[in-house]
């Protein structure tokens, strides 16, 4: 049998082979393509867009990274059009990552991910989010506490009164707990704040603050209140020490050996809100801080709880041996009739609402803080249709 060539048997049954088509898309175009199919993917496995942030999945934020290059060059927006089902090149960029322009492998580097050899990065498990990576360090990176000699009475004292009763492990909650003089239960070992830095607003509008926490091992750490309070959310044998049982509410002015506590601040809104500008001098948050006043409001503007806007102080009283938690119950109970029920949108067009904001007088909230002072509150509740305290019961 004579030997024919595939093409000359094609040919003889009248089939002459087809042109290979060349891509009319170069490589770089091709994985332009690639990399956007598996941000496509995401939204469909997801329902949303991916996200920023130390909290997300590393290839959420590889994803969310690469999107916004994509985004920011023409070419791609282009290539993409047909693509693009879901509109994602066209939505708002959200709050970024500080992440450079990098690859897909230097990214992951980046996010504190090393892969090994051809290993697909899809593919990878058992990956902690950065943030967790970054407490844990915090955490983990202890050093001895020179002056430890000036704290050990305290962790003596402290085990004496959990033993009595007179303090009680509960389980840690409110970031807000976090502060100087403060003790939780974390791996295993009481730790005392004794020490926290100026507080100062993130990139992504959150507040933290530089911490100097003691443990009862004699060792101590400079972390950050955020780390803290996510290892102390790992943990589940993580716990707050209550402060030891208050007696009186609140005693008034400061003696010898009285210890301070806090301050009730009262703050005006700056924001250009309808309800607030029709009422700028009725309109008032009242809270209780152990810190400075100044910086408790800082970058008031960034954060929805202080309603977008700047503030002005208007009224501050100190606080001397009281329990600040039991206070600021007191506090809103009686104001609860005035309570501001508005709704806004937080930076990312979110809705929220709000809270301790109230439609009351100043010299209310003074009366208010007197009958704290002489024990009466309890039986007063604020009337806003004659705008003053009235009895109840």
């Amino acid at each position: 049998m004579v030997d024919i060539s595939d093409d000359d048997l094609l040919a003889e049954l009248g089939a002459a082979p087809e042109a290979k088509k060349q891509s009319a898309r170069t490589p770089r175009e091709e994985r332009i393509i690639a990399g956007f199919e598996d941000i496509v993917r995401f939204r469909e496995e997801h329902g949303r867009v991916p996200q920023h942030g130390e909290s997300r999945d590393i290839f959420e934020r590889l994803y969310a990274v690469r999107l916004d290059r994509l985004r920011e060059q023409e070419d791609c927006r282009s290539l993409l059009r047909s693509f693009d089902r879901y509109g994602l090149m066209a939505a708002a960029a959200t709050p970024k990552d500080n992440i450079e322009d990098l690859d897909d492998e230097a990214l992951l580097a980046e996010l504190g991910v090393e892969p090994m050899g051809d290993v697909d990065l899809t593919e990878l498990t058992h990956v902690k989010p950065r943030a967790e990576v970054r407490a844990a360090e915090e955490v983990a990176n202890r050093t001895p506490c020179d002056d430890f000699d000036k704290f050990k009475s305290l962790f003596a004292q402290v085990q004496s009164e959990i033993e009595s009763g007179n303090r009680q492990t509960r389980p840690f909650e409110l970031k807000a707990e976090i502060r100087p003089g403060a003790w939780f239960i974390v791996g295993g070992q009481k730790a005392y704040v004794a020490e926290m830095g100026e507080q100062f607003t993130t990139e992504h509008g959150r507040t933290d603050a530089r911490l100097r926490v003691i443990f009862d091992n004699g060792t101590e750490s400079n972390m950050l209140m955020r780390s803290l309070q996510r290892s102390l959310n790992k943990d589940e044998a993580g716990r707050r020490i209550t402060d030891p049982i208050a007696g009186p509410l609140f005693s008034g002015e400061k003696t010898d050996g009285d210890m301070e506590s806090g301050t009730i601040y009262v703050l005006r809104s700056k924001s250009d809100h309808p309800v607030v500008t029709a009422n700028r001098d009725l309109v008032h948050k009242i809270g209780v801080t152990n810190m400075s006043v100044e910086q408790r409001i800082a970058g008031a503007r960034l954060q929805s709880t202080y309603l977008l806007a700047d503030v002005e102080i208007v009224a501050t009283y100190r606080l001397f041996n009281i329990n600040r938690t039991k206070l600021e119950h007191v506090l809103h109970r009686a104001l609860s009739p005035a309570r501001l029920d508005l709704t806004i949108k937080d930076r990312f067009g979110n809705p929220v609402k709000p809270e301790e904001w109230y439609l009351v007088p100043l010299h209310v909230i003074d009366e208010v803080v007197e009958r704290v002072k002489d024990g009466s509150i309890t039986g007063y509740e604020y009337d806003p249709t004659e705008a003053q305290l009235k009895a109840v019961g």
